[in-house]
């Protein structure tokens, strides 16, 4: 059978055009109600039981059968072994991507993540103080979904900020188990670990680390249990149980934030080679079928020239079939009137991922306002951000980018007011204070500030 992946074509100019575009951007982020029921028993039960609970949902859905929670961890010496065991160009990549990622985030708590204060003309004191979280949950896919990129750009700004404990949890699950889509008939005492994940832990920094997986690691974070430390955030990306956990115990915890489906989308104005174009589309479209590849441009034959390029190299893909259903049933290419009306639309999706395909990128970011991350000029591909540009990886999906921003140093931070009121200072400002304090009825509040008057 021969693939097929076709983006639907769309015009600005057609009266069927926010009709169409809506349709293709419309994403339910419902979960479904057994999945949120199942999700709600697991928290409850290792919320009551702990370990136990947790041992025995590893089993039944890992199929990894441990006497206790000590045979699930894993130790420094695990991950120094992998790292020693991996090639010496994974390990030169591992080390770079790592370094380029710190570079970064010590520039962003520089800007943006230190105390500060100052004095007014009353000599009374504010300010801000900035302190880093104590202990941050990291939860990283397992088997064969493994990321360890994703694992540096979750720890590595949490060192940053100067989060002391970093916990680790990472699923191994044994091959044939449900976890794996298997009957989770068979069992074992050993699961499938991933050597680079695992080296990229070494790499990273993390303080401990247990092979659990699904809504019963994200409980064990956020409730604690005799063996796993109850942490203050827990960030990093899993499937529908691990969103539908980590939406549960928010307000326990802090979570990072809920993910969809990877996206990008690309504004060009036709001067990128079309077969860029296309493999930068697929490079969000191969994640998974509801991932979201648009491609925004003002030029009729250069959309055409993409669209060929994509069937040209799509049976060169080992994900094609994935890709295929991605472009098909969520992926569109846009034909604009211009440019900046390109920016507009772009605006309306507030994408994940934003590549600028333009000689001159600089001309059209001041008008981009929503996006998670924006990518300028042709040579700066997608996925150089998903490993070793810099800037984190983890970015808000599903039209977020109009009001929340990437993972960075400030989710691992937290802020305190300061304030030290002078005596000249009480003297204006419990006068204020009083005057409103007695407008809103709250008789103490008032003469708790009339007291410091001379």
């Amino acid at each position: 059978m021969t693939l097929v992946a076709a983006p639907a074509r769309l015009s600005t100019a057609a009266a069927t055009f926010e009709a169409e575009f809506a349709a293709r951007l419309h994403w339910s982020a419902d979960t479904d109600a057994a999945i949120e029921q199942r999700v709600a028993d697991i928290l409850a039960d290792v919320q009551k039981r702990g370990d136990a609970a947790v041992l025995e949902y590893t089993a039944r859905f890992d199929g990894l059968s441990a006497p206790n929670m000590a045979a699930l961890e894993l130790t420094q010496a695990d991950f120094k072994a992998a790292f020693d065991a991996i090639p010496q160009a994974q390990r030169d990549a591992l080390q770079a991507a790592a370094k380029r990622v710190r570079s970064y985030h010590e520039a962003q708590k520089k800007a943006s993540g230190e105390s500060w204060s100052y004095r007014d003309e009353d000599g009374t004191l504010l300010g801000q103080k900035v302190t880093p979280l104590d202990r941050v949950g990291i939860y990283v896919p397992g088997g064969k979904a493994a990321y360890p990129s994703s694992l540096l750009m979750n720890a590595i700004p949490a060192h940053v900020a100067g989060v002391q404990e970093i916990i680790m949890v990472v699923p191994t699950p044994v091959r044939g188990s449900v976890a794996t889509g298997g009957t989770g008939e068979g069992t074992s005492t050993k699961g499938e670990r991933n050597e680079l994940v695992l080296a990229a832990a070494y790499v990273a920094g993390v303080t401990r680390a247990f092979t659990i997986g699904g809504a019963q690691a994200v409980a064990a974070l956020a409730y604690g249990t005799a063996s796993v430390p109850k942490v203050d955030k827990i960030t990093g990306p899993g499937n529908a149980y691990v969103a539908s956990a980590k939406k549960r115990v928010f307000g326990t915890v802090g979570i990072d934030m809920i993910a969809g489906p990877s996206e990008i989308l690309v504004l060009a104005d036709g001067s990128t080679p079309p077969d860029w174009v296309a493999m930068d589309l697929f490079s969000q479209a191969e994640h998974d079928e509801l991932a979201q590849s648009i491609l925004l441009c003002p030029d009729a034959a250069y959309l055409d020239a993409v669209q060929r390029e994509i069937d040209r190299l799509l049976p060169t893909m080992p994900r094609a079939e994935i890709i295929a259903k991605s472009l098909t049933g969520r992926g569109a290419l846009i034909l604009t009137k211009d440019m900046e009306e390109a920016c507009a639309i772009s605006n309306r999706i507030a994408p994940e991922h934003l590549e600028v395909s333009s000689t001159d990128p600089h001309r059209w970011e001041p008008l981009l306002r929503h996006a998670g991350a924006i990518f300028l000029g042709a040579y700066t591909s997608e996925s150089l951000g998903d490993y070793c540009a810099g800037p984190n990886h983890v970015l808000p999906t599903s039209g977020t980018a109009r009001f929340s921003s990437p993972l960075g140093v400030y989710d691992f931070q937290k802020r305190s007011s300061l304030i030290e009121v002078s005596e000249a200072g009480a003297q204006v400002l419990g006068t204020i204070a009083a005057e409103l304090a007695y407008g809103e009825g709250l008789q103490a509040h008032a003469q708790a500030a009339e007291m410091r008057l001379k």
